[in-house]
């Protein structure tokens, strides 16, 4: 079985490393002339995925905009997914799910067991209740083949007091903020992989608009670790920005676009993908402040 890192490094050498969101807002789908419904969410979800399809190789779908129609959205969803799949496309649920115990295992079985409705190759998930409560679900990942992608730096203002606030580490051996500390307690499932140069299973979500130093976040807690990087094109962080920003860590990055992309409307959605993607690719080689 191929491992969800390996996976990783095929797609980025096929297709490069942009990843295109889907995110069948209301706005959104007004524009593009699809009902606020379900079935406007789906053929919404199958359009982004036919055009991302041979272009890049890393969708996300953004779970909310289909879980608001309730069992119809989450049917449009196991569609887009599954189209996605079929299609050679890595799929990112963009899901944030968390807990402890047989729940998590519960969200591990939804989006990470193969042959389940909600299959997707990656799910995000948060961290808060603790970076131990994960542990199930990254063990079930890997034994899958599947990833798992933990909110770390976000790129959200207020996240900034939680994430650079310290704790109480007795065997850190240093002062360590909470989003270090969410790192490292996740990253011992790709310690043998980071070891080899290789990318494991566990990734990071990493904001582009966010300077990771001002939280603490260590060169040593991203040690082989895929980082999704939002916050890349609407947002305001070029795709030529992404070494700037990231450093030595940038050919890691998944960078994320959604609206910058999706605003090209239906029939300009796949040259906005190709844009993007080659915007990326013309990224410059030298490092600054990652």
């Amino acid at each position: 079985m191929i491992g969800f890192g390996e996976r990783l490094e095929r797609a980025f050498e096929r297709h490069g490393r942009l990843c295109v969101g889907i995110d069948p807002h209301a706005a959104l789908l007004a524009g593009w002339g699809l009902p606020a419904s379900a079935a406007g969410a789906r053929e919404f979800g199958l359009r982004v995925v036919e055009a991302a399809a041979g272009r890049v190789g890393i969708v996300k779908p953004q779970v909310a905009f289909f879980e608001r129609y309730g069992s119809a959205g989450f049917a449009a969803l196991e569609d887009v997914q599954a189209s996605a799949r079929e299609a050679g496309l890595i799929v990112i649920a963009d899901a944030k799910r968390g807990d402890i115990g047989s729940t998590m295992d519960g969200y591990a079985a939804a989006w990470l067991e193969p042959g389940a409705p909600l299959e997707a190759d990656a799910v995000t998930v948060s961290p808060y209740l603790g970076p131990g409560s994960l542990r199930g679900v990254i063990t079930a990942a890997a034994r899958a083949g599947k990833g798992v992608f933990v909110l770390a730096a976000t790129s959200n203002p207020e996240a900034a007091g939680l994430q650079s606030a310290e704790v109480t580490v007795v065997d850190a051996g240093r002062g360590q903020t909470v989003a270090d500390w969410v790192a490292t307690g996740v990253g011992w499932a790709n310690r043998g992989a980071g070891a080899a140069g290789r990318l494991g299973p566990v990734g990071l979500v990493v904001g582009a608009t966010v300077d990771r130093r001002e939280l603490g976040l260590s060169d040593d807690a991203l040690r082989g670790a895929p980082i999704l990087a939002p916050g890349f094109g609407a947002q305001g962080v070029g795709l030529r920005e992404v070494r700037a920003v990231f450093g030595s860590h940038a050919p890691r990055v998944i960078a994320s676009a959604s609206r910058s992309i999706l605003d090209a409307g239906p029939d300009g959605v796949g040259a906005a993908i190709e844009a993007h993607r080659d915007e990326l690719a013309a990224a410059p080689e030298e490092e600054a402040r990652g």
